[in-house]
């Protein structure tokens, strides 16, 4: 009979053995997180306060900027951004980028308050993923703002 597979107790067990084996390698990418900080120019202090938003975006040459994800200040005034690199990699349309170009951006409202300089091609693979269960931080450093 065409098309009919005989399973046996052993090709089970086989199978299962192959599935659970795959499942054990198989790591889900890890979710990588910018931190960048706001520091009050003159009182030395941190920025904090609901209406500050932070932005992360991936810089393209000849579309739209893509847009990563935002975070609010916590009261060290740090934000944190988490997104997956294949988010970058993938974002389905014509690039003639490899790596990503990040920046950030500091919205009081509506209004852009600051903006940072692009860091040109990220390399995720370089930044040495270390802790599988937490994923990489990367730092953006630490911004004087009025």
């Amino acid at each position: 009979m065409q098309g009919h597979i005989n399973f046996t107790a052993d090709n089970f067990r086989t199978m299962k053995e192959q599935l659970i084996s795959a499942f054990r390698d198989w790591q889900p990418e890890m979710e990588m997180t910018v931190r960048v900080r706001f520091v009050k120019r003159g009182a030395d202090a941190p920025l904090t306060g609901d209406q500050y938003t932070v932005r992360l975006y991936d810089k393209d040459l000849f579309t739209d900027d893509d847009y990563l994800g935002h975070a609010k200040l916590n009261e060290r005034g740090e934000a944190h951004i988490s997104f997956f690199p294949a988010d970058v990699r993938n974002n389905g349309g014509l690039s003639f980028e490899e790596l990503p170009d990040l920046y950030i951006m500091l919205f009081d409202g509506n209004t852009v308050h600051f903006q940072s300089k692009v860091w040109d091609n990220v390399d995720f693979d370089k930044l040495g993923l270390l802790d599988m269960k937490e994923g990489e931080v990367i730092d953006f450093g630490t911004y004087l703002v009025d």
